[in-house]
C-alpha cells in the first residue's frame, strides 16, 4: 500500500486525510513516481473547496506537482528509464501528496543534478506559472512590470525572471514580505489602502505589463496603473481580468523545461521556505490558505 493525502468532499480542511492505497500502476505513456517532495500551491485548497473540477470523484488525491524517482514505465514510453530522477505536473486524479503518484512522460523533465528535489517541486505549477507570465506579453529591458502577489512562490521566480531580462520590476507584497521581495532586485510596494497611488509614486507614467497572482479586488485596485488593459495577465482569477479587459494566464508546452534550465544555472531561486513531512500535509496547505506563506511551501514524504 501507498499513503495519500485526499479530501473526502468538498468544503473546508476538516475534509483532509491521509489514507493508503495501491500505489498507482502506470498507463500507456506513463511514469509510475516515487516522490521525493511536492509543491503546495493556491490551487490544491481551491479545487477542495469545490471552486474548480466538482465532477472528480471522491476522495481526491491533492497536490499538483512533484519531484521524484522514477519506478515503473507505462507502455509506448521512450526516453526515460527506471531509476531517473524527473519533475513533472501529475497526472489527473492521482496527487502529488502521496508516496508513489504517476507522470506522463510527455509532461516529464529530467531533473539536473544541480536542482534539489525539494527545489524542484516547485518547478512544474509555480515555476512553469512564473515562466509563462513573465513572457506571455513580450517586454523590453527597461520596461516596468508590476506583479501583484509578489511575495509568493510564484511572484518570487517571476520577479527573478524579470531581473535576468533586464526589467524594472515593482512588487506588491505584504509588509513582512518587503526583505525577501526586494532580494529579487524588485522594488517593493506594501499592498493594502491606496496602494495604487504608492505605485504611481514610483512609476507616474503607468507600467507596462501587471503580473496578477491574487485577482478580485485587489487587481481591480491596480488595473487603472497598466499603460493598455490588454497588458494585464492573471493567473489567478480570469473572470475579473477579462473584464478588465486583460487575459488570464496562456499556459505553455516549453515553460517546463525552459525554466527548469534557468533554475539549473542559478539565475532563479524557487525560495523554499519550509518543508513539511507528509503526515503534516494538513498544516502545509494551512499555511498557503492562510495567505501569509513566503515563498514555496514543499512537502516531502518520509520516504524521501
Amino acid at each position: 500500500m501507498s499513503k495519500v493525502y485526499v479530501f473526502t468532499d468538498f468544503g473546508g480542511p476538516e475534509t483532509q486525510a491521509l489514507i493508503d492505497r495501491p500505489a498507482p500502476q502506470p498507463g500507456i505513456g506513463e511514469l509510475a513516481v516515487r516522490v521525493r517532495a511536492a509543491g503546495v500551491n493556491p490551487v490544491d485548497y481551491k479545487i477542495r473547496t469545490g471552486r474548480y473540477r466538482r465532477d472528480q470523484p471522491l476522495p481526491a488525491p491533492m497536490g499538483q506537482e512533484v519531484s521524484g524517482v522514477v519506478t515503473a514505465l507505462g507502455e509506448g514510453v521512450d526516453g526515460f528509464a527506471v531509476g531517473d530522477e524527473i519533475l513533472g505536473p501529475v497526472v489527473p486524479g492521482y496527487g502529488a501528496f502521496a508516496e508513489d503518484t504517476l507522470v506522463r512522460a510527455t509532461d516529464a523533465v529530467a531533473k539536473p543534478d544541480e536542482i534539489a528535489f525539494a527545489d524542484a517541486a516547485t518547478i512544474p505549477v509555480a515555476g512553469a506559472t512564473a515562466y509563462d507570465g513573465t513572457h506571455q506579453i513580450e517586454l523590453e529591458p527597461g520596461q516596468q512590470l508590476l506583479i501583484l502577489g509578489a511575495g509568493g512562490g510564484v511572484g518570487l521566480m517571476a520577479a527573478q525572471i524579470g531581473k535576468v531580462h533586464q526589467f524594472t520590476v515593482i512588487g506588491i507584497a505584504s509588509q513582512a514580505k518587503r526583505e525577501i521581495v526586494q532580494a529579487t532586485g524588485a522594488t517593493f510596494v506594501p499592498s493594502g489602502e491606496n496602494v495604487a497611488d504608492r505605485v504611481r509614486q514610483i512609476a507616474p507614467e503607468g507600467v507596462d505589463l501587471i503580473l496578477d497572482l491574487v485577482g478580485g479586488d485587489a487587481l481591480r485596485q491596480v488595473a487603472g496603473l497598466v499603460t493598455d488593459p490588454a497588458r494585464i495577465i492573471s493567473a489567478a482569477d480570469p473572470d475579473t481580468v477579462t473584464e478588465l479587459g486583460g487575459s488570464p494566464l496562456q499556459r505553455t508546452t516549453e515553460a517546463l523545461e525552459k525554466i527548469t534550465g534557468v533554475i539549473e544555472y542559478n539565475l532563479v531561486d524557487p525560495n523554499v521556505s519550509a518543508l513539511y513531512p507528509l503526515e503534516d500535509a494538513g498544516e502545509a496547505i494551512a499555511a498557503v490558505e492562510s495567505g501569509h506563506a513566503t515563498g514555496k511551501i514543499v512537502i516531502q514524504p518520509h520516504n524521501a
